[in-house]
């Protein structure tokens, strides 16, 4: 695959135009923790084999997952480049914080009118790092929220617990119900103690065309299945241009991945990278027949939506 990294475009990505077909379709793909590494490259291939649209990879930075005050302007910048490559459609796709990022950068640039968000929030999460401190493997940030506006954080959730308690409750929830991490506790917790106010809300009825919810009941990481239905209360009173299609499901973990997106990331051991979450050895047949249909219903968006007029 042929690419192009950007570092000095006032975001941080690479280019992938889809090899051997003519395209000005892209679609701005958030999926890795870095924008080449294995999961990211993955996810373009799936693009590229499955829909023949160029691709750009972002992350926040190398090999970096933190996100706090991450500017959503970076995905404006991210569209004029790509317009300067002759593109002329664009779509955005995340998964888990990056779903969250993907309706709130779609909020904010009508020119996205395909959104693909995977276990997403409805509201802006506080900021937070990953990395090593004080024997934490992630932490809160203090004042920082995962994204920012013109210089200024965007209203956010607070986080109940801090620094250590915030990563040692998400190891105590994942040690008792036998899961690689669960932070559900911590951000229902963080609901109750902060009710969500009008600002912190995404506002989702900004976005246009396609938009796609992609959320499992049994996800605990967070309550995705509300978020999602929450989403589909505030659409259904309020004036809105975007045609929503809401995909939740009683099993399917936090990795909501089509299959065949997952099949691409991991040829062998899919299923096992599945069952890092307890409902994903449990309910193994349900977790897959769940992303069956969910390659099925996104394949046939985006082929709907590479079609329709520019």
């Amino acid at each position: 695959m042929k690419k192009y990294k950007e570092t000095e475009k006032g975001f941080y990505g690479c280019y992938w135009p889809c090899g051997g077909k003519e395209s000005d379709v892209a679609v701005m793909a958030m999926l890795g923790d870095d924008c080449e590494d294995h999961v990211a490259k993955s996810g373009v291939r799936w693009l590229h084999k499955k829909f023949g649209v160029n691709v750009l990879t972002l992350s926040p930075a190398h090999k970096d997952y933190s996100h706090h005050n991450l500017p959503v302007e970076r995905i404006g910048a991210a569209i004029e480049y790509l317009k300067g490559k002759g593109n002329k459609k664009f779509g955005i796709a995340g998964a888990s914080t990056t779903g969250m990022f993907s309706l709130i950068a779609a909020s904010y640039y009508p020119e996205i009118t395909l959104t693909i968000a995977m276990t997403p929030s409805d509201f802006v999460m506080e900021g937070f790092y990953q990395g090593k401190r004080d024997g934490m493997a992630e932490w809160p940030g203090e004042g920082e929220s995962t994204a920012s506006w013109q210089g200024e954080p965007l209203p956010y959730l607070p986080f109940v617990y801090r620094h250590p308690e915030y990563y040692q409750k998400m190891k105590a929830d994942a040690k008792k119900s036998k899961d690689m991490l669960v932070s559900r506790g911590v951000f229902d917790d963080s609901e109750k103690a902060h009710p969500i106010r009008e600002e912190e809300f995404i506002k989702v009825e900004r976005i246009k065309g396609k938009l796609l919810l992609i959320g499992a009941e049994d996800d605990v990481l967070w309550d995705t299945a509300r978020y999602i239905r929450r989403m589909e209360e505030r659409l259904s009173r309020l004036p809105h241009e975007c045609e929503v299609e809401s995909m939740i499901y009683e099993h399917a973990t936090h990795f909501v991945f089509p299959e065949s997106l997952l099949k691409q990331m991991m040829p062998i051991g899919g299923s096992l990278f599945v069952g890092l979450f307890k409902a994903g050895r449990e309910y193994k047949k349900e977790c897959k027949e769940a992303r069956i249909n969910i390659d099925r219903r996104v394949s046939a968006a985006i082929e709907d939506w590479i079609k329709v007029d520019k």
